[in-house]
């Protein structure tokens, strides 16, 4: 029998001079990931993930992008469990240009689509980053398509 857990977290990005990129951090085993984390009490999901982003990256100047919500889930052992981890992730834009690390994380690095895309560890949010990509272009050529 597992253990079901929830966690929740943003996919964030900036654009520096025109160029969009993805804040990534690499947590203690090693992997390449993006803020996230528990649910805690009855946070909505939304709340977890601005909460973690501003725990984990250090950020509190940006804003969810309304209409992406994304899932995956994975199985792990822990203390003799077996946890069945469910991740939502939302997008978000920072205002801020510069990250701070967390003690949870070792490293932090922002990076363009195609360097996220192959360094983010997991194929789940490998998966969601192509996806929430997708996603903001089509808004922004919504957007210069209403600029005209």
């Amino acid at each position: 029998m597992a253990v079901e857990a929830t966690s929740a977290g943003a996919i964030l990005f900036r654009d520096t001079r025109g160029r969009r990129e993805y804040l990534l951090l690499k947590s203690r085993p090693g992997d390449w990931e993006f803020p996230k984390g528990g649910v805690e009490g009855d946070e909505e999901l939304q709340q977890t993930a601005i909460r973690e982003v501003k725990e984990e990256a250090g950020i509190y100047d940006f804003r969810l992008i309304d209409g992406f919500r994304k899932e995956y889930d994975y199985v792990f052992e822990a203390g003799g469990d077996t946890i069945h981890k469910t991740v939502h992730l939302f997008i978000a834009r920072s205002f801020e240009a510069s990250a701070e690390l967390s003690t949870e994380h070792r490293d932090l690095q922002w990076r363009d689509y195609e360097q996220a895309f192959n360094t983010v560890t997991q194929d789940g949010p490998r998966e969601i980053l192509e996806d929430a990509h997708e996603f903001l272009n089509e808004l922004e050529a919504e957007k210069e398509a209403g600029d005209d």
